[in-house]
């Protein structure tokens, strides 16, 4: 079974509002085995076409458990604050074997 990946480019529009997701999205993902491999905030080396989002690629152990962690009622808690303050695409997809 593949390993499973959020990959999301998000702008933040608001980033005080979004602090309690910034803050509370680690330990959620944690709960279901998952790890940041890209949580990149700062300077870019390379862009295109890029209004400077903030880069996300977050690793879990498969499918289910990235779905999990998405519909968790800890991660149910914070996502509001990433939804009304920032924009962007945010897939959950399967890695290769």
């Amino acid at each position: 079974m593949p390993k499973a990946y959020v990959v999301a480019m998000i702008q933040v529009n608001n980033m005080e509002g979004m602090s309690p997701y910034m803050a509370g999205v680690e330990g959620t993902v944690m709960e279901h085995g998952g790890r940041f491999l890209v949580r990149h905030m700062g300077e870019k080396l390379y862009t295109e076409d890029d209004p400077n989002p903030i880069t996300v690629v977050i690793e879990f152990p498969n499918s289910a458990a990235a779905m999990n962690w998405k519909k968790s009622d800890n991660y149910q808690a914070i996502v509001a604050h990433r939804l009304d303050n920032s924009e962007g695409p945010f897939v959950i997809c399967d890695g290769v074997e």
